[in-house]
């Protein structure tokens, strides 16, 4: 019976292609073993696997090459991708690279690495399908069918003067259903969404969201049309702001690299320095509790609840906090929006703060020995925590919602508002807040 289940699933279970072995195990090779593994696939098999590495992979396999392998697969990439994997190459690797190409080539490549890597520009592929205004649909057609050898990947029809102006877009279905005797210039569409070619790679994000196209033009100040960006690129930006996003909001620096690649050296210093700014703003708590030793010496019950205090206060901010800049990330939210929020946080804070206080004050009211842990005057004490608790958590929301605007209209990365940050922040005041109601409230009694 076991036999033939085994059978059964063996057969349900398709083999995977040499491709997708490769890809599996590819992390847990070293480079000679990567270098080898990849010559040995079919030429085919070889083809389609470098296309789904990324940049920093091609570099990689670049380097350990021989020169004739790397004249081979640099010429195989598009040019945009060329550009971003000599961009990984170190700088000195980089003009013998170049000098492998094609002379129209590199000046395309040329062209791409002038950009910042996170500009349109430096995403953008160069090569597109373009056509003059002047043509009939017939002939424009049979000129596409010439350029289709050497662009890929091809959404669009570009219209463009003989100063390489944008004039126009046509899709390949509008083109190919419009009749062959029509000139370009009467079927084409002229209501334009471009992109500046030094244009920010999450604001080029956002223009794809809102618009649902799959290639974009990039234009120069002089709307001179310099390439397309697709949709593909996209995907691969949003996964990378996204990525930097989450890391910030760890409280480090984003990392440049995918994890297990990061130098232990760098991963020390990308986390070292706001763990050390954090580590600073902590001891302001222990210069806050110094503040009240004498409260503290005579009332020990209350350090107790600091735990509770300072932890509630921190956990309702990083809440707060990440709501707020993911919301702006996805301009669900815009500065103008700072009062609309504030009013709402100090809503929701109060609401929450409400909760947990009816909570921690049952802890004390309700507990069988309260006499006996917290003394005669558990009464007060159960007051005092939940005061604290509202005050805490109203404030952790207010300084969590705030300060990533705060951030925003300074021009800084609202992301830089991490939850460990608006925790530690929170700690102090927190503090503060509970050792000042209790002095207010249990002077004369415990205190």
């Amino acid at each position: 019976m076991s036999e033939e289940f085994e059978s059964q699933t063996s057969e349900s279970t398709p083999e995977l292609s040499p491709v997708e072995r490769l890809l599996e195990s590819w992390r847990d090779l070293t480079a000679d073993q990567k270098l080898s593994a990849f010559r040995g696939l079919s030429p085919d098999d070889s083809e389609d696997f470098y296309l789904l590495l990324d940049a920093r992979e091609h570099a990689a396999l670049y380097l350990d090459m021989n020169r004739a392998e790397r004249r081979l697969w640099l010429r195989f990439l598009a040019p945009d991708d060329a550009a971003d994997m000599i961009q990984e190459l170190p700088d000195d690797v980089r003009p013998e690279a170049l000098q492998m190409i094609d002379e129209k080539v590199r000046r395309e490549i040329m062209a791409l690495l002038s950009y910042r890597e996170d500009e349109a520009g430096g995403l953008m592929n160069p090569r597109f399908v373009r056509v003059r205004p002047d043509m009939l649909v017939a002939e424009a057609i049979r000129y596409v069918r010439q350029q289709a050898i050497a662009v890929e990947p091809i959404h669009y029809v570009y219209v463009l003067d003989s100063q390489q102006v944008l004039l126009g877009v046509m899709s390949l279905r509008q083109l190919f259903v419009s009749p062959a005797e029509r000139r370009i210039s009467e079927v084409m569409e002229t209501d334009l969404v471009t992109i500046p070619d030094e244009m920010d790679q999450e604001q080029v994000s956002r223009i794809f969201q809102q618009h649902r196209f799959v290639a974009l033009p990039v234009l120069d100040s002089h709307r001179k049309m310099q390439g397309i960006v697709t949709v593909d690129d996209i995907l691969d930006v949003s996964q990378e702001e996204a990525t930097e996003d989450i890391q910030k909001l760890g409280g480090q620096e984003a990392l440049d690299a995918p994890y297990p690649e990061v130098p232990l050296w760098e991963m020390v210093r990308k986390r070292g320095g706001w763990l050390l700014v954090l580590f600073i703003g902590e001891m302001f708590t222990a210069s806050a509790m110094h503040q009240f030793e004498d409260e503290i010496a005579k009332a020990v019950v209350l350090t107790i609840f600091i735990p509770l205090i300072i932890s509630s206060g921190g956990n309702s901010g990083s809440q707060a906090s990440t709501l707020i800049i993911r919301s702006l990330a996805l301009r669900e939210l815009r500065l103008s929006d700072w009062w609309k929020v504030i009013g709402r946080e100090a809503m929701v804070g109060a609401s929450l703060g409400l909760l947990l206080a009816v909570v921690g004050a049952m802890r004390i009211a309700l507990w069988p020995t309260r006499t006996e842990h917290f003394g005669e005057h558990w009464g007060l004490l159960s007051l005092t925590v939940g005061i604290s608790l509202m005050g805490v958590v109203l404030f952790g929301c207010m300084v969590g919602a705030t300060l990533p605007f705060v951030l925003r209209s300074l021009k800084l990365d609202p992301a830089s508002a991490s939850a460990p940050f608006v925790a530690t922040l929170v700690d102090v005041t927190g503090l503060v807040i509970y050792f000042s109601v209790a002095k207010l409230l249990l002077t004369g009694t415990m205190l």
